[in-house]
C-alpha cells in the first residue's frame, strides 16, 4: 500500500493519506458516513430525475408537445361543438410534417354526449383520433382487451362496424365487453342531436379512475360525422424529442406567421401552445418533488458536517504535541492547516466515489429487478421503481460534501494551530 500511494499520490497528499492510515478506523467510519450521504443524495436525486422525465414524456404523449388551435381555445367554453375548430386542417399537417424533428401530428375532435347499451345510459368525454394515436401515447395507455382503433383505409375495415374504445370503468358500468354495441348521441355543430352505433373495439386503462369511468375513443371521422363537421378541435404535434419543443415552437410559428401574410384576411388565426402550459399535475409534483429533495439535501449536509466536524475534532485534539512540534520546527500555521485540508479532501473523495459506486450499482440492479412502486393518489396502476444515474449529479454531491469537509477541518485545524507552541507541546 505505501508503494502504491507513493506511485499513485504527490508527497504532499502522500502524506495526508498516511496520516489517515494512522487511524484507520476513524478515517473509514468518516468514509462511509460520507458515502452513505452521497449515495442517498444521489440516489434521492436519481429518484427525482425518473419521476420528472416518465411525467414529462406522459404528459407530453397525452397533449401532444405542441398543439395548435384557435386563440384562447382552452380558456373559454365552446357554444356549438367545433365552434371554435380548426379549418383546413389537412393543409396544417402537410406543413408540419416536413420538418424533419416532427415525428407526428394528430388531428383531436373533442366532444361529450350520452352513450348507451340500450337499456343504461351515462356520460362521455369522447375523443376523435386517428389509429397513430395510440402509437404516439406508448407505454402510457394500457390496452386491457381487445385492440385499438383500425385504420379506416385498411382493406379490413368494415365501414357499417363503426369502432369505439371505452375507458375500463365506463365498460364496467354499461356492462359491455369487446364485440358488443352501443350508441353515442351528442349535439352537432348546428345544435340538433345525432346518434350513431359503434362496436366496441378495445376496452383501455389510464390509470386515473376519474378519466376511465366517462372517456371513450372513436375515429376522427366518425366523430365529424358524428357532429356534423368537417373541423378538428386541435392538431397535436409530437416531436422525437422533448427537449426540442422550444426550437420547434419558434420554428413552426414563423412558417404560420409567413403563411398567414400569404392569405391575408382569409387566414384562421392560430394559436401554438407548449405542453408545460397544460401540464398542471407535472408542475405541481416537480415543486414538491424540489422541496422535498432540498430539505433531504440540506439534512444529509448538516449530518455530514457534524460528522465530520467531530471528527476533525478529534484528530486535532489528539495530535496537538504533533502540531507544537511542527510549529516549534517552523511551519506556519498555514501549511499545518493545509495538512489537515488535504486529509479532508481525501476523504471527502473517496467517500464521494464509494457512495457514487453504490448508487451506480443500485441503478443497474433496478433495471433487472421489476419493484413495484404502489399508485400514486388519484391512479389505480403502480410503476416500476427506477432510479437515473447521473454524473452531474454526482459532481454536485461531490463538489457540496468537499466543500462541508473542508469547512469542518479547517474550523477544527484552526483551533489546534492557535494554541501557544509551549501549551501545545505539554498538552496531554
Amino acid at each position: 500500500m505505501g508503494k502504491l500511494s507513493h506511485i499513485l499520490l504527490p508527497n504532499t497528499l502522500r502524506l495526508a493519506w498516511l496520516n489517515l492510515l494512522r487511524n484507520g478506523r476513524r478515517s473509514l467510519l468518516s468514509v462511509l458516513i460520507i458515502a452513505i450521504a452521497v449515495f442517498a443524495l444521489t440516489s434521492a436525486g436519481g429518484y427525482g430525475l425518473y419521476t420528472y422525465e416518465s411525467l414529462r414524456e406522459s404528459t407530453a404523449r397525452d397533449t401532444g408537445h405542441l398543439t395548435l388551435s384557435t386563440p384562447g381555445y382552452f380558456e373559454q367554453d365552446e357554444e356549438m361543438p367545433l365552434s371554435n375548430g380548426l379549418d383546413s386542417a389537412q393543409g396544417l399537417i402537410r406543413g408540419i410534417i416536413g420538418d424533419t424533428d416532427v415525428r407526428g401530428v394528430q388531428p383531436r375532435v373533442y366532444f361529450s354526449g350520452l352513450v348507451s347499451n340500450g337499456s343504461k345510459s351515462t356520460i362521455f368525454m369522447g375523443t376523435g383520433v386517428n389509429e397513430r394515436e395510440f402509437d404516439m401515447k406508448g407505454p402510457f395507455l394500457d390496452v386491457s382487451s381487445g385492440h385499438t382503433l383500425s385504420d379506416v383505409k385498411s382493406t379490413r375495415y368494415n365501414p357499417e362496424e363503426p369502432q369505439v374504445m371505452l375507458g375500463s370503468d365506463l365498460a364496467r358500468n354499461l356492462k359491455v365487453a369487446v364485440g358488443d354495441w352501443v350508441t353515442l348521441l351528442a349535439t352537432t355543430s348546428d345544435g340538433a342531436l345525432n346518434a350513431f352505433d359503434f362496436k366496441v373495439r378495445g376496452i383501455y386503462s389510464t390509470g386515473v379512475p376519474e378519466l376511465d369511468k366517462r372517456q371513450l375513443y372513436v375515429h376522427v371521422t366518425m366523430a365529424q360525422e358524428l357532429l356534423a363537421s368537417d373541423k378538428v378541435s386541435t392538431l397535436s404535434v409530437f416531436l422525437f424529442d422533448t427537449a426540442l419543443t422550444d426550437t420547434v415552437q419558434q420554428r413552426l410559428e414563423a412558417q404560420l406567421a409567413e403563411h398567414s401574410q400569404t392569405l391575408g384576411a382569409d387566414h384562421q388565426a392560430i394559436e401554438i401552445t407548449p405542453w408545460q402550459d397544460r401540464a398542471f399535475f407535472y408542475t405541481k409534483v416537480k415543486d414538491l418533488y424540489d422541496r422535498i429533495f432540498g430539505i433531504m439535501g440540506a439534512v444529509m449536509a448538516l449530518v455530514v458536517f457534524v460528522s465530520l466536524f467531530n471528527t476533525m475534532t478529534m484528530s486535532v485534539t489528539e495530535r496537538t504535541r504533533e502540531i507544537g512540534t511542527l510549529s516549534a520546527l517552523g511551519s506556519y500555521p498555514s501549511e499545518i492547516v493545509s495538512g489537515f485540508l488535504k486529509e479532508a479532501g481525501l476523504l471527502a473523495f473517496l467517500g464521494s466515489m464509494a457512495g457514487a459506486l453504490f448508487s451506480a450499482l443500485i441503478s443497474v440492479m433496478l433495471l433487472v429487478v421489476d419493484i413495484q412502486m404502489p399508485p400514486p393518489p388519484g391512479r389505480t396502476d403502480g410503476y416500476p421503481l427506477n432510479i437515473y444515474f447521473s454524473f452531474e449529479l454526482v459532481c454536485y454531491a461531490t463538489l457540496g460534501v468537499m466543500l462541508i469537509c473542508l469547512a469542518a477541518a479547517y474550523l477544527s485545524a484552526r483551533k489546534g494551530v492557535n494554541k501557544p507552541i509551549t501549551e501545545a507541546l505539554v498538552y496531554v
